[in-house]
């Protein structure tokens, strides 16, 4: 996934940018950035943080260096921001978003002159310089945002720092927020909402989708006005956002409470307790237990001292050894006990099989699972959610293809509609594959319902396959 942050201050702001840029870190992807403008001209910092925190790699840069205006990131992979010169000058730029058009954009650049890119590790292509490749591509920084997000198949969140103040714009579909705060003297710009609010910004705005704005200390100036449509990702809510977050006026620990109680609302499962699988199914666990009267507790406890998250590694093996480490058994709350598990999702099922697993070898007597959104039937074109390199890694699209073999393709739209019989036969097979008692997921249409937003406004590819 990704998150940035960026300031526009009157004084030095190299501290709220640090602290900025570090709440960002549950986003738990692989490299982190700052970059600052200040008398000294551009400076930059970027490190690895797949091991440590955000904090350890950047004391010493914060020591060093100063300025009034600054961006960063903790990035899916490519190392930025990146610092540009070009005939619009010279800016730093960093990006969120997916760029699934990429091998055809960079023959673009290079037909309107881009000479050349620099290539990654693997061979890639910094999807945040190619960014900056169609940016330059116009006469203005603005004409260039615009152009560059109506080339880009996918989704992309940007901002860009120039020596007079930083452009900040949504994605065109507002897949992903930004979110600006103000104090005395200083502008933040966020792609989480409680990311400032402890370092005294109160909240100013929301971007809307493909709104383009240019923040001063002073202003914050409407370059290109938001457009009429948007899609923002309903995932924010479901796993993604920090319990504190909010997005598009609705509060992602709310939301979950309220996925939990319409789950029980329409289940008549007997258990002894409800548990969620931490973090973002302990809410959902919460809201399960409040409305079907069942009590909730932590039969695990996750020990998150020293572990990192555990999608980080490349290795798929090593994030599940990972994910079952952290996990630390309370016997006292298991054994012998009938259990209801309430998750956020379920991917590749293979996290959650062994913690079932570990349940029933920890003397469990039943364990009933509750995923707390519909099942996933396809993979994300708009975000970096996951590394899958093919549909096939979802145990959904395992499971239909062993159903329906040639026609798995095209019965989707089937097994994505809970009424029908290939839905519940697709849950079955889930649930003996993974050895559940039990297996009910949360409707698509609760857990719309339960955002509270127009469901014209909310995307659910993952979950309905339609991107209209």
């Amino acid at each position: 996934m990704g998150g940035l942050f960026g300031v526009a201050s009157k004084q030095d702001c190299v501290f709220d940018l640090f602290f900025g840029i570090d709440y960002h870190s549950h986003l738990g992807t692989k490299r982190g950035g700052m970059a600052v403008y200040g008398e000294g001209g551009f400076e930059r910092a970027i490190h690895n943080i797949e091991n440590s925190p955000f904090r350890t790699k950047f004391e010493r840069d914060v020591e060093e260096m100063a300025g009034t205006l600054g961006i960063g990131c903790i990035s899916d992979n490519e190392p930025q921001p990146l610092i540009v010169r070009s005939h619009l000058g010279n800016f730093a730029i960093t990006t969120v978003g997916r760029i699934n058009n990429i091998d055809e954009l960079v023959q673009t650049a290079f037909k309107a002159g881009t000479s050349h890119f620099l290539e990654m590790s693997g061979g890639d292509i910094n999807p945040t310089e190619l960014t900056a490749a169609l940016i330059n591509q116009r006469d203005s920084i603005t004409e260039g945002i615009a152009y560059a997000q109506s080339m880009i198949v996918g989704s992309i969140t940007i901002l860009l720092m120039t020596p007079e103040g930083i452009y900040a714009a949504r994605d065109k579909m507002g897949r992903t927020p930004i979110v600006i705060g103000k104090k005395d003297g200083a502008f933040c710009a966020s792609f989480e909402s409680f990311a400032f609010l402890n370092l005294g910004y109160e909240n100013y705005r929301e971007l809307g989708p493909g709104e383009i704005v240019f923040i001063t200390p002073e202003a914050v100036e409407v370059k290109k006005p938001p457009n009429d449509k948007m899609k923002i990702c309903t995932f924010l809510w479901v796993y993604y956002g920090y319990p504190s977050s909010v997005y598009e006026g609705v509060n992602v620990e709310q939301m979950r409470y309220r996925c939990g109680d319409m789950m029980a609302s329409r289940d008549h499962v007997e258990a002894d307790s409800v548990a969620g699988i931490p973090d973002s199914g302990t809410p959902c666990a919460i809201g399960f237990a409040n409305r079907s009267g069942i009590p909730f507790s932590r039969p695990f406890i996750k020990y998150t001292p020293t572990w990192p998250r555990s999608f980080m590694p490349q290795n798929q093996s090593k994030r599940e050894q990972i994910a079952h480490m952290k996990l630390i058994p309370v016997d006292a709350l298991i054994r012998d006990r009938r259990l209801v598990l309430v998750d956020d999702s379920i991917v590749r099922g293979t996290q959650l099989r062994e913690t079932t697993e570990f349940l029933y070898h920890s003397g469990a007597k039943e364990v009933h699972i509750r995923p707390a959104c519909p099942p996933l039937l396809f993979g994300c074109k708009y975000l970096n959610f996951s590394r899958s390199k093919s549909e096939l890694d979802l145990i959904t699209r395992r499971v239909i293809s062993r159903l329906e073999g040639e026609n798995a393709d095209k019965k989707l739209s089937v097994y994505a509609d809970p009424n029908t019989e290939e839905y519940k036969a697709m849950l079955e097979e889930i649930r003996r594959e993974l050895k559940f008692t039990s297996l009910e997921y949360l409707r698509l249409d609760d857990m719309l319902a339960a955002t509270g937003i127009d469901p014209s406004q909310l995307c659910t590819y993952c979950w309905s396959g339609r991107i209209d």
